[in-house]
C-alpha cells in the first residue's frame, strides 16, 4: 500500500475497503479512537460499526490493564478472539487509534495480522487520533 495524500485524511474508509479487498475473508473492519469512537468503517452498517468500536475499545483497554499488571507495560500489539464462526483482531494503529477486523473462521491469522500490520505501517501518521481536550465545568455543573 502506498502513502496517503493529505486530502484523503477525511475519509479513511477507503483504506479499510482496500484491506477487505486484499484479504477477502475479512467480513468488515473499523478504525476507532482508543476511547471507542468510530472514525471509519467498512463492511458494517453504522450501528454495528459503532458497537464493534465500543467492544474493541473495551477489549483493548482490558489487554492494556493486563499488560500493566503482568508485563510492566501497557503496550498492546494485538488482541485476538476466536468466536464461534468468526475471528476478531484488534490492533494498535497509532496514537490513540485502534483497528478492529472481523474475519471468517477460516481466515489464516498470520495473513490477517500481516495485512493489518502492513496497512498500519504504511499510513500510521494518518491514523493518529488527537487527544480530547479536558471538559471545562460550567457554572451550572459546579458543586457548591
Amino acid at each position: 500500500m502506498s502513502g496517503v495524500s493529505p486530502n484523503q485524511v477525511q475519509d479513511l474508509a477507503w483504506l479499510l475497503r482496500g484491506l477487505g479487498e486484499e484479504v477477502p475473508v475479512i467480513r468488515g473492519s473499523v478504525l476507532l479512537s482508543s476511547d471507542g469512537m468510530m472514525k471509519a468503517a467498512d463492511g458494517f452498517d453504522r450501528a454495528s460499526a459503532e458497537q464493534l468500536a465500543a467492544l474493541a475499545s473495551g477489549l483493548f483497554s482490558i489487554a492494556r490493564s493486563a499488560g500493566t499488571k503482568f508485563d510492566d507495560s501497557n503496550e498492546v500489539r494485538q488482541v485476538v478472539a476466536e468466536l464461534k464462526s468468526s475471528q476478531l483482531y484488534i490492533s494498535w494503529a497509532g496514537y490513540n487509534s485502534v483497528l478492529a477486523v472481523l474475519a471468517e473462521e477460516t481466515a489464516d491469522p498470520a495473513v490477517v495480522g500481516f495485512e493489518m500490520a502492513r496497512l498500519i505501517k504504511a499510513v500510521r501518521p494518518f491514523l493518529h487520533t488527537a487527544a480530547r481536550p479536558a471538559a471545562v465545568p460550567s457554572d451550572r455543573n459546579r458543586a457548591f
